[in-house]
């Protein structure tokens, strides 16, 4: 008798963390659609002549160490 109320115990607390982390994962996914991803400090702005590099600048700037044969 104790070994069936032992199955049900458990059956039951693996039932309710069950539930508990799909209730996390629904408010985390909400938290995560209701935030805006953008700059990552929009309150700072950038000064003239420091915007994001395009893409060109960073393969400009790549010195050649050697080659490869």
């Amino acid at each position: 008798m104790e070994t069936m109320i032992t199955i049900a115990v458990i059956a039951l607390l693996i039932a309710l963390g069950t539930r508990l982390i799909h209730r996390l994962n629904a408010q985390h996914d909400a938290r995560i659609a209701a935030h805006h991803f953008g700059e990552p400090f929009p309150a700072i702005f950038r000064p003239p002549g420091h915007s994001h590099p395009t893409p060109t600048e960073p393969a400009a700037r790549r010195k050649v160490t050697g080659t490869w044969p």
